[in-house]
């Protein structure tokens, strides 16, 4: 009598634990899809990566065996040496029997709500800046044991980032973004303006007159520059 209520105890006991490790798994993988905005989004060289591949980075990463070498292009195969050798059920059957059934990523970009939305659309700003990565795992259920045989368990995890900060690659590019926003900074009828006064005060004229006012320079970008004696020829 006391057997039949502590077999299913050490069974159940034990495949709770293996849930809960799977499902923390999926947690930390969400992390890794919204982190990887961070390093790939509508600003960086190569663009956003695909769900696709994100899912197939997930799956030999986060859900196969925990010695895996992280490679490009690496895939989870659907045998035991690819396997977490904790998510077994009593009788040996994997609880992911399927990597590409079992874990899927989809990841959603969101744009900024006003005011900084139309700051972005101003400057010609990437929007799409809310980032958010999600990870679900469905669990397989095991046979002839009540009531994991028809849970039809699912886990899902998401984490949301802002992964563009707007960084400029350079003076160069902030002049541009600076110059193609018409409607935040005027730049070419300021420049139309200025011109004639450039002409009127580089006069040798202006000169005997006293007048040592530079003409304005509308649009002029200085790159911030580190100190000198912060350079590292200073210390050598």
């Amino acid at each position: 009598m006391l057997g039949a209520v502590l077999v299913p105890l050490l069974l159940i006991v034990p495949l709770i634990g293996k849930h809960m490790d799977i499902a923390q798994a999926t947690a930390v993988a969400s992390r890794y899809v919204a982190f990887e905005g961070i390093a790939r989004h509508s600003s960086s060289t190569d663009g956003w990566k695909s769900d696709a591949d994100l899912a197939q980075e997930v799956r030999r990463r986060f859900f196969s065996n925990s010695d895996a070498p992280i490679k490009t292009h690496d895939m989870a195969g659907n045998f035991n040496a690819h396997r977490n050798p904790l998510w077994f059920d009593h009788r040996g059957t994997p609880l992911l029997s399927d990597f590409s059934n079992n874990v899927g990523v989809t990841t959603q970009k969101q744009t900024l709500a006003q005011p900084f939305g139309a700051l972005a659309s101003g400057f010609k700003l990437p929007q799409d800046n809310l980032y958010t990565g999600e990870v679900t795992v469905n669990i397989d259920d095991i046979a002839n044991l009540v009531p994991f045989d028809t849970l039809g368990l699912k886990v899902s995890r998401h984490t949301s980032l802002l992964v563009d900060p707007w960084a400029a690659s350079g003076s160069a590019q902030v002049d541009a973004k600076i110059k193609q926003a018409s409607v935040l900074f005027p730049y070419q009828p300021l420049a139309l303006i200025a011109a004639p006064l450039a002409v009127l005060m580089s006069n040798p004229l202006m000169a005997v007159l006293g007048t040592d006012s530079t003409p304005p320079e509308v649009g002029r970008v200085d790159p911030d520059r580190v100190p000198a004696d912060r350079v590292l020829e200073a210390y050598q």
